[in-house]
């Protein structure tokens, strides 16, 4: 008999993808129940389960997807053979060339980017992660489509002929397609023959890319990688002739360091810890909590595993901890969906993975993943939260989320104090390394702002070194008279320390004890909260921390 589907999980997807195909926060759970046509009932079931696994943030009526959610598109990427060394490679080639570069995929007859190094400029060009474009309006396609039959080639003339292409690829800019666009079969003829595709400005006006393939063993496309550029910078041709020795160079090396024959998280990142176990959430939550969408959700992580040609039913089931025949539905569902292949006898994650809100989420910069977990924060100890990132000799405020009382602490974003005087920048500069901290600090010599600031070198060493061993660092009206802070660090997925979290207050009438005791339990779980959603989003993305 045909394998059944797991409802709740195939309706889960549909919000998911519905929420992802949204501006972020412009959906309620009435318009999740119109843009998927389900029940009210069910979208408030669904929504409750995937904010209690962490993939939805409300905010207020609002919904907004939360960084967890990219363990999923994490999975893909992980069984797809990229590592670290690989985005690593990407981004100094990116810094060579001095354009951006970018890696993509087949999938179905679209280009779905997966890792992207992107330059800084105010005219810049880069696609997100997860982010798909048709094959006749890129320079990857041509590479990709050499390989079609017959089949893929009368699928792709299909959805040509039904119309414009927004719909179903919605990362392509608004407006009609460019007039004069060259005929797919030409360029992939141009790109067997030459070993190369190009892009002149078939995506819009003024921008223009060049790609070559990247091989696997069987010699077949495995990625496309590509560099992007604008037409004030080079033309078509001139950028062709400037990057492809570098990019075919590339290549070569890239093809012998993405295979999935690499052990897991080579790249020295954890995948994320369970948060929610489905069982207790059910006990918690009863009937609100739909546990066979949390399931099946745990099945699709449990892909990331699946490098080489896959993993059987027997490892996902024990991976997952499920009956073989719960996982095999699940399974069964995700294959439907589109987002797992079985040959038979092993599953392995698909591309398609990443549209479930990868591409908005690959964006975030680390105010904006810290931002919700600072409001928590505030709210929890009624005092205004802060992070901070070290910049030179000084700190410098990058998110905040400030509480209204009558006497409260007024700093802005973007505001510099000096690192010495602070809270935290004794955190950050505790978890620099010895010679490096010494040359901040001599670089510019700690004065006096209050009476209380410690300036001595000797005595300030010891208070770094007590905040390293600690964990936490203090600063008791040593930047302005009546202000008391406490901070602890935030630590990247190697354990380095990138920023860090406080909370300010005037200093009253008790002991500082009191109050480092008082906040240190909610600032630690803060610092924990914002460094979980860190590690996730920065596995095989580049998160800007300022």
């Amino acid at each position: 008999m045909p394998e059944e589907s797991v409802r709740p999980l195939e309706r889960g997807l549909a919000v998911l993808r519905a929420l992802a195909a949204a501006e972020p926060g412009q959906l309620r759970a009435g318009d999740l129940a119109r843009a998927t046509g389900l029940a009210r009932s069910t979208v408030d079931r669904v929504v409750t389960t995937l904010a209690r696994l962490g993939y939805v943030r409300p905010r207020g009526q609002e919904l907004h997807l939360a960084p967890r959610l990219m363990e999923l598109g994490n999975a893909y990427l992980a069984a797809s053979g990229l590592t670290g060394e690989v985005a690593a490679r990407t981004a100094r080639l990116a810094d060579e060339l001095d354009e951006s570069v970018s890696l993509a995929v087949p999938d179905g007859d679209g280009v779905r980017f997966v890792t992207q190094a992107a330059r800084r400029r105010a005219m810049s060009v880069a696609f997100r992660i997860g982010d798909l474009l048709p094959p006749e309006r890129c320079a990857p396609g041509a590479l990709f489509a050499d390989a079609w039959d017959e089949e893929r080639w009368a699928a792709w003339r299909a959805r040509v002929a039904a119309g414009p292409a927004h719909e179903a690829y919605p990362a392509l800019p608004p407006g009609p397609a460019p007039a004069g666009v060259p005929e797919l079969a030409d360029r992939v003829a141009h790109a067997r023959r030459s070993g190369w595709a190009l892009d002149d400005q078939l995506i819009e006006p003024g921008l223009i890319a060049v790609a070559v393939p990247v091989r696997d063993a069987a010699g077949r496309v495995r990625y496309a990688l590509s560099a992007v550029s604008h037409t004030s910078r080079h033309t078509a041709q001139g950028l062709a002739a400037a990057v492809l020795p570098r990019l075919r160079a590339e290549a070569e090396q890239l093809a012998g360091l993405s295979g999935t024959d690499a052990p897991p998280d080579a790249d020295g990142r954890a995948p994320a810890r369970e948060a929610t176990d489905p069982a207790a959430a059910k006990d918690e939550l009863g009937p609100g909590f739909l546990q066979s969408l949390a399931r099946g959700l745990a099945v699709l992580r449990a892909l990331g595993g699946a490098r080489g040609e896959g993993l059987p039913l027997t490892a996902l089931a024990e991976a997952t901890g499920l009956p073989r025949a719960t996982a095999r539905r699940c399974l069964h569902t995700l294959e439907q969906a589109g987002y797992a292949a079985h040959d038979g006898r092993l599953f392995r994650p698909l591309p398609r993975i990443l549209e479930l809100g990868h591409a908005a989420l690959s964006g975030l910069t680390f105010a904006e993943l810290a931002e919700p977990h600072l409001r928590e924060l505030a709210d929890r100890v009624r005092q205004s939260a802060s992070a901070t990132v070290l910049d030179g000799t000084d700190i410098r405020y990058v998110a905040r989320a400030a509480t209204v009382r009558v006497m409260s602490v007024h700093i802005t974003v973007g505001t510099r104090f000096p690192a010495y005087a602070t809270a935290m920048g004794r955190v950050l500069l505790a978890g620099l390394p010895a010679d490096e901290r010494e040359r901040l600090l001599t670089a510019a010599p700690p004065r006096a702002l209050t009476p209380r600031t410690v300036t001595d070198p000797g005595e300030l060493a010891r208070v770094l070194d007590r905040a390293a061993a600690e964990g936490h660092a203090t600063a008791d009206q040593e930047l302005e008279d009546g202000l008391r802070s406490v901070a602890v660090p935030v630590r990247d997925a190697a354990g380095r320390v990138v920023a860090a979290v406080n909370v300010a207050q005037h200093a009253g009438t008790d002991p500082l004890s009191r109050t480092r005791d008082a906040l240190l339990p909610a600032l630690r779980a803060t610092a924990a909260a914002i460094e979980t959603d860190l590690h996730i989003a920065a596995r095989f993305n580049t998160v800007r921390m300022s």
